[in-house]
């Protein structure tokens, strides 16, 4: 859109103390508890408030999880909204209203396959609707596709009403594993068998998904990268030529070409102090590409901690959040925050965490697993936000004496996703356009003004 930079120019100019340029939506796929993070109910009986214990974090007044004492360290950076809610406890489902902003599937809608009548996703609208970072697009996803055990693709990931050509681009940096989960190498394990080893999972930092047309799955290091340079640039080009200049394969080309470019995606080549600082897993590295791409001009990364619904702990919750899931977390998102900040990026982006829903009040043996965990739950959840000019140690919403529905300012997916766009610079008042060129609003919400300023 050629008038979008006029418009954005005309809205920042009256959002109060919203200074923020791009966004890095980290998705932790299958389901953050909220009484195990961010909303923990120490009062509760013990089949409610569970194992762990709330610790005080730089903000007066304000408690979150032992085993997050990182972020505990940096409440002033960040806020909550512990009140975002919707009616639905199924994956897909869950997953779908959180990736698109709207709160209702629409009629026709399968769990099992994306298909053309789903809501765009909040990355597609914003890689359809801001311009390009020169040769990267305006939002990306990584490390990977969302994609079920079974093998089936989750919904709500990808350009729907928008049309195919409006997909986001998927950073493809880690190989499907259906059966184990979490931050290779070092924190990878099974729901129910705890701490696994693969030696053949790798972060792959080149790989790009593109059409069948162009091999990008031997763009899996460094040698591989350089040998294409010369045989498969002049290719490339022939075939943009040939069949018309689409994104892909402009991006491709300019990724072939381009050492400004083609840094933004390495991070195996990144110093190795802010490597550990990060962690050397694939959440560190997620987290640290997500940084490099939006130092590049990238308006939206989002960002998936864990596939396969790693965070689904309806089993041996206690242990594997502590042992596994956590640490790699607190440490990635609180490198984050720092690396943002020292580099004077943190005022202009905002980090938003959240899931496709929290998880029941009530601790449980689902199908009888030997150590117990939480069922799925849409009726609440606590999303983080940071940066982007939020106010730190701020939090809206409340929930209930066991957490388990909103007690007050009860929001919606509609509302994450105006705030996502408001911090974009999308005045509220814009429009999308379908396959079939008609007009849809963007906003179905109203951005959570109250965590800034």
């Amino acid at each position: 859109m050629n008038h979008l930079a006029n418009l954005q120019a005309a809205d920042s100019a009256s959002r109060s103390g919203k200074k923020a340029k791009s966004v890095i939506y980290i998705f932790l796929s299958g389901g953050l508890s909220q009484l195990e993070s961010f909303d923990m109910k120490p009062d509760a009986p013990s089949d409610i408030r569970g194992e762990f214990r709330p610790i005080p974090t730089k903000t007066p007044g304000l408690h979150i999880c032992e085993h997050l004492p990182e972020l505990a360290k940096r409440s002033e950076k960040w806020a909550l909204c512990r009140s975002l809610s919707h009616a639905h406890n199924e994956h897909s489902d869950g997953h779908y209203i959180m990736l698109t902003g709207r709160s209702e599937t629409p009629p026709g809608f399968d769990r099992n396959k994306p298909q053309e009548s789903d809501w765009p996703s909040i990355a597609s609208l914003a890689g359809t609707l801001l311009p390009p970072a020169g040769a990267l697009p305006s939002a990306l996803v990584l490390p990977e596709k969302m994609v079920h055990r079974s093998g089936r693709t989750l919904p709500g990931q990808f350009g729907g009403l928008l049309g195919r050509q409006h997909d986001p681009f998927f950073l493809e940096a880690s190989k499907y594993n259906p059966k184990e989960y979490g931050a290779y190498p070092e924190y990878l394990f099974h729901h129910e068998k705890g701490a696994a080893v693969r030696d053949d999972l790798q972060f792959r930092t080149f790989s790009l998904d593109l059409p069948d047309t162009v091999d990008f799955e031997r763009f899996q290091d460094r040698l591989g990268l350089q040998h294409l340079l010369d045989s498969q640039q002049k290719h490339l080009e022939r075939t943009a030529l040939a069949e018309g200049m689409d994104r892909y394969r402009e991006m491709a080309v300019d990724l072939l070409s381009d050492a400004k470019t083609k840094a933004a995606f390495d991070v195996h080549g990144a110093d190795d102090k802010l490597q550990d600082r990060y962690g050397r897993n694939a959440f560190g590295w997620s987290l640290l590409m997500a940084r490099q791409l939006v130092e590049s001009g990238v308006s939206l990364v989002q960002v998936n901690l864990g596939n396969n619904e790693t965070w689904d702990t309806h089993q041996a919750a206690f242990p594997n959040l502590r042992n596994f899931l956590f640490p790699p977390t607190d440490r990635a998102v609180a490198a984050l925050l720092d690396d943002l900040e020292e580099r004077g990026m943190l005022e202009d982006t905002l980090v938003v965490m959240a899931s496709e829903f929290g998880r029941t009040p009530k601790i449980s043996r689902l199908g009888g697993t030997a150590l117990p965990g939480r069922d799925h739950w849409g009726a609440v959840q606590s999303v983080m936000l940071a940066g982007g000019g939020i106010r730190g140690g701020a939090v809206l919403g409340s929930t209930d004496k066991f957490g388990g529905n909103p007690a007050s300012d009860a929001r919606k997916a509609e509302d994450l996703a105006a705030t996502i766009f408001d911090a974009l610079g999308l005045p509220s008042d814009t429009f999308w356009h379908d396959v079939a060129g008609r007009p849809m609003p963007l906003y179905h919400g109203k951005p959570m003004s109250e965590l800034f300023g």
